[in-house]
């Protein structure tokens, strides 16, 4: 097995690889940024408007638009992440529908969560509190690493409301003997290396503008918040309630995402697309491949909703 020399810790390579996964609400009281005015013209089209809902213990900045016609999709960032990371896709499905992307709490312009609370249960309240202040009944779910593992656990809540769940880069259930040195490591002194290199392994073939908004994004967490994310979804296990899930579901994953933790291995009968030549940042390194997939998604749950009916 290969390792990495990280100042005289020795973390054996597959326990890196692991962790690029993480880099990889109650309240409906909606308060708009820019205006109070309609949200909708003479068309039925929303026009692009950033809001915030305030949460269970977070206020949470949301970015939405695009035209009523058609499922809408709600997109949920990675850690580290925003809905900046949505850029391409939103203005893509705008064209056509209703998107949503919004930041969990503690990322972007959302604020840091009172209680310090970052379980994946919580983050899942992040999308309840997001998808109630904005009425939607049924949409598409799509969720990247961190924001995959939110996805899962919401869906597992109300599976009446999700149409379809899109997941990317998104990690499987990684056994506790792995996860505890992964964890001490990031706990010591050398958190500041050993977060380096891993945040380095991830952005192998990333963009240049999408490494700088990655790591501006990275370095916005302190060292608490992060240890505490990575914990939350090491201990969340997604394969039961991905697993019950009836709906149209798809996992999307980069080339160099091959270890043996990975979700699509785990549950090999859900259909899975790997996009070459990316960081684990699949949407945004190649974001016209990436659209393609997703329009290929949305059209079969549309189509399978329509059968239903």
């Amino acid at each position: 097995m290969k390792s990495i020399i990280t100042g005289r810790y020795l973390i054996p390579a597959a326990f890196l690889t692991i962790l690029f996964f993480f880099a990889c609400t109650d309240s409906k009281t909606v308060k708009d940024e820019q205006t109070t005015q309609s949200k909708t013209d003479s068309a039925g089209n929303t026009a692009p408007r950033d809001k915030t809902v305030e949460g269970s213990s977070s206020s949470l900045f949301i970015d939405d638009g695009g035209p009523s016609s058609g499922t809408p999709v709600v997109l949920v960032h990675s850690f580290g992440g925003s809905s900046s990371h949505w850029k391409a896709q939103l203005e893509h499905l705008r064209k056509s529908r209703r998107a949503i992307a919004f930041d969990l709490r503690g990322h972007g312009l959302s604020s840091i969560p009172s209680d310090s609370n970052y379980y994946v249960q919580s983050l899942a309240k992040d999308i309840d509190a997001v998808v109630d202040s904005l009425d939607l009944d049924k949409f598409i779910l799509v969720g990247h690493s961190m924001g995959g593992s939110a996805s899962i656990e919401y869906t597992m809540r109300n599976p009446e409301r999700v149409a379809g769940l899109l997941l990317v880069g998104t990690p499987g259930k990684t056994p506790s003997q792995q996860a505890k040195p992964i964890i001490a490591s990031l706990e010591s002194e050398k958190y500041d290396t050993v977060m380096n290199d891993y945040m380095k392994r991830l952005l192998i073939n990333a963009r240049p503008s999408v490494a700088d908004s990655v790591w501006k994004g990275i370095k916005k967490l302190n060292k608490s918040a992060s240890v505490d994310i990575i914990k939350a979804v090491f201990e969340f296990d997604p394969v039961p309630p991905l697993s019950d899930y009836p709906g149209p579901k798809l996992i999307i994953s980069s080339s160099g995402e091959e270890q043996p933790n990975a979700l699509f291995k785990q549950l090999p009968e859900i259909p899975h697309k790997v996009i070459s030549g990316t960081s684990h940042w699949v949407q945004m390194d190649k974001p016209d491949e990436f659209n393609r997939l997703l329009d290929e998604f949305i059209i079969r749950v549309e189509n399978e909703t329509r059968n239903i009916k």
